[in-house]
């Protein structure tokens, strides 16, 4: 089962030293104790305005995050307090509060921008902590996210068509809520009621006019509305109007604070128990703890050499990590399965290889739900081999148990007529029938013994070669056989010897095809299997192209709505390559994915000896499989 958190207080995550961040070594390694997908909730904004006391209350607690009661900021960097998911069983909470933003004891703001930047990039929802209203002041505050587009890069080099990288930000940009706090308005417009939701929307509608200055401030609305498709507001009111409880407020008792904040913040709660996701990057690339750890360490070593964090870079490099773990954790449960369900000898190779079929289809499976981004299927290749490698020591054991086991009862079975012949009792005349009764006689004992396994045969007939001299011996002592008896017995002991040996390379040639049979279906599943996970990948960039385009044709029509004309038709580049790359996908996918199937079975092939080897031989097998 998947391993959860068991944190009594947060940690400091991201250190903001002298204006430098670096990632603390301890926070990561907590998160490295996490292979549950995580649910993370990051909130900023401006210091002293009472984030860490929201951040405290999702966590359950009154204490945790550090609570300042003075002008100075408390929090500095980002802390990290990872809980158990309230309502998401197998689920972590992952809490990130964040310095105090527009701090005038720092001297470069870059270091909020940072500090901002990453937040938005680690969470999958994005809370923005403001006091009284979001009125031209608050807005101008939240600049931060203008310079997102400088500081966050998607794609390693520019798009071809020369649109901005930043259209992309939509594809994996967190949900964004804007948390108003110490609120005393009506929430009213044109004396009509209106919802939170409402007020934010109103808040972030375009200002008409060419003055620079009102261009300059529609530029956090414009960056909002497109960054962020899914936004929400919650308002609070005060907690309370006695200044010496708000100065140590997480001393409070709950029944002490104003009951409309109570509400308002289990109101704020259960939306974020209820409706924040779970951590993905894009094509649905799940997010889990130690995977959170990786990506928080990328981006922070990025920034330390001065470079603009790429999420295609950081995704490409988390995969050469992730698969090598997918690699070990599928070719662990294919071992462990095996060891489970085989109980050595078994009675013929196939039951031994039905069972391996069925341990490799889920390792496959296994290895397919934690990989991504195995373009060249290198590491699926890599666990083709490691089973297979896996597959022929447990052939071996089973042949090892088989012979041994075969061994001990035919000695056991045969150490009369051992002894016999040792006294001579088979020395005198007629002795020679004497003696082919005793060795049917362990044949047929030796029949009768259970599970012999694979090597049965070969131990028979080794047993029955060891006799040959012996048997002629007594055949040749025995004076009541007339030499026309002899020619018969050794006409009659040669065909028996043919037969058995004809058995045996029988047996030999089916065990042979058997393993080319079972090589056949590890490359067929591995190929179906890869076919879903390829067919699935598309789907799910299909579904973030089709939601990127609903959100800018929602953008483009509110502009045309409050008639900004010209800025809505800035949108038709970014919607019409949007369309054409939905329309072109359509049609081309069906065969990009059987290419990409071709491609991936002459890869894998190679990892199947007994395959490969038909393959060079002229053998189509992909066409037989598929």
């Amino acid at each position: 089962m998947a391993s959860g958190p068991n944190m009594m207080a947060p940690i400091c995550l991201v250190e903001n030293n002298n204006m430098q961040l670096s990632v603390n070594q301890r926070a990561i390694q907590i998160l490295e104790q996490i292979s549950q997908p995580v649910v993370v909730v990051a909130i900023v904004g401006l210091y002293r305005t009472g984030k860490s006391y929201l951040m405290n209350r999702l966590a359950g607690q009154n204490r945790g995050f550090p609570l300042g009661s003075t002008v100075q900021s408390k929090t500095k960097g980002i802390w990290m307090w990872c809980v158990p998911h309230p309502s998401k069983p197998n689920h972590t909470l992952v809490l990130l509060d964040t310095e105090g933003l527009g701090d005038v004891e720092k001297g470069d703001p870059k270091n909020d921008s940072w500090i901002f930047a990453l937040a938005v990039l680690l969470c999958s929802t994005f809370v923005y902590n403001s006091l009284g209203t979001i009125n031209h002041q608050a807005l101008e505050q939240l600049h931060y996210v203008t310079e997102l587009t400088e500081l966050i890069r998607t794609k390693s080099s520019p798009k071809e068509d020369g649109t901005e990288d930043s259209t992309e930000f939509v594809s994996f940009f967190p949900d964004f809520i804007w948390t108003v706090r110490d609120f005393t308005l009506e929430l009213k417009l044109n004396d009509d009621p209106i919802t939170e939701d409402e007020y934010l929307e109103n808040a972030l509608k375009l200002i008409p006019g060419t003055n620079p200055k009102i261009q300059n401030s529609n530029i956090p609305r414009e960056c909002i509305r497109q960054f962020f498709p899914k936004r929400k507001c919650f308002i609070f009111d005060r907690p309370t109007n006695d200044k010496n409880l708000l100065a140590h407020i997480e001393n409070v008792p709950e029944d002490q604070l104003d009951s409309s904040f109570r509400e308002q913040s289990n109101k704020f709660c259960t939306y974020i128990f209820t409706h924040t996701k779970t951590k993905t990057l894009r094509e649905g690339i799940i997010v889990t703890g130690n995977r959170l750890g990786t990506l928080l360490k990328a981006y922070v070593d990025a920034i330390k050499t001065g470079e603009v964090p790429c999420l295609e870079n950081v995704v490409t490099a988390l995969a050469q990590r992730e698969n090598s773990v997918a690699v070990q954790k599928a070719a662990d449960h294919y071992s462990e399965q095996m060891a489970q369900r085989v109980s050595f000898p078994t009675d013929t190779l196939q039951e031994l290889l039905d069972v391996h079929t069925d341990c490799e289809r889920e390792a496959i499976a296994v290895f397919m739900e934690h990989s991504f981004k195995d373009d060249k299927r290198s590491f699926q290749k890599k666990l083709v081999d490691t089973i297979e490698k896996k597959k022929d020591d447990f052939l071996m054991q089973n042949e090892d148990v088989s012979f041994k086991y075969c061994q001990a009862a035919m000695e056991q079975l045969s150490e009369p007529l051992k002894e016999s012949i040792s006294k001579g009792t088979f020395s005198v005349s007629g002795g020679y029938d004497l003696y082919l009764k005793a060795k049917r006689n362990v044949e047929l004992g030796y029949k009768e013994v259970h599970r012999k396994g694979v090597k049965a045969n070969e131990i028979l007939q080794n047993f029955l070669q060891s006799q040959a001299a012996v048997e002629e011996s007594i055949m040749h002592l025995d004076k009541a056989l007339t030499a026309g008896d002899m020619a018969k017995a050794v006409e009659q002991a040669k065909r028996e010897a043919s037969e058995k040996e004809q058995e045996q390379l029988k047996q030999k040639e089916n065990e042979r095809k058997q393993k080319m049979e079972a090589q056949e279906r590890s490359l067929k599943e591995n190929l179906s299997q890869l076919e879903e996970k390829i067919k699935k990948e598309k789907e799910n960039t299909q579904e973030m192209l089709e939601r990127m385009l609903t959100h800018y044709l929602k953008v483009q029509e509110e502009l045309l709505n409050e008639r900004f004309g010209k800025k809505s038709e800035e949108l038709n580049k970014e919607i019409n390559r949007l369309q054409e790359e939905i329309e072109r996908n359509k049609k081309t996918d069906p065969l990009l994915i059987s290419k990409a199937i071709d491609v991936a079975g002459n890869v894998l092939i190679v990892a199947l000896p007994e395959i490969f080897r038909l393959v060079r031989q002229g053998r189509k097998i992909l066409n037989e499989n598929n």
